[in-house]
């Protein structure tokens, strides 16, 4: 589950899921969502895969998305599906999605970028949180 919450200028995050695995992979919808108005339009057509060395819970889900920002800032590639996995190096994922078609997707904000501001990773007794504030 993911949500957003007002900021100044910016646009904040908050996603909670019952584990780490799915905080990551629901983070990156939260944020494909904030970038594409109809999300489930992405086909799983082209495969990525991304590592993320790093052990701060924070700063990998702060790296990793960036990551994913860049791929569409650079290839216009929109991404849908991510399976995570880790290892005693950081973050391993593997992504589908489909390159941008106007003729389809609704682009909704620009992401400028994924910043520090408001960066929370959190286990709690309930599952586990995540927070963070896109620079729109």
């Amino acid at each position: 589950m993911f949500e957003t919450f007002e900021h100044t200028a910016d646009l904040g995050l908050r996603v909670r899921a019952a584990d780490r695995t799915q905080l990551f992979a629901e983070a990156a919808r939260a944020l494909f969502s904030v970038m594409v108005a109809n999300p489930e339009s992405i086909a799983r057509t082209v495969q990525r895969t991304y590592r993320i060395p790093g052990q701060d819970d924070e700063y990998l889900l702060l790296d990793w998305l960036n990551e994913l920002l860049y791929t569409f800032e650079t290839e216009r590639l929109l991404l849908g599906e991510f399976a995570i996995a880790w290892d005693q190096e950081g973050l391993n994922s593997t992504c589908w999605g489909e390159s941008f078609d106007r003729t389809r997707h609704e682009l909704l904000h620009e992401v400028k970028a994924i910043t520090y501001h408001r960066l929370l990773v959190r286990q709690r007794h309930d599952g586990w949180l995540a927070e963070w504030v896109v620079d729109i």
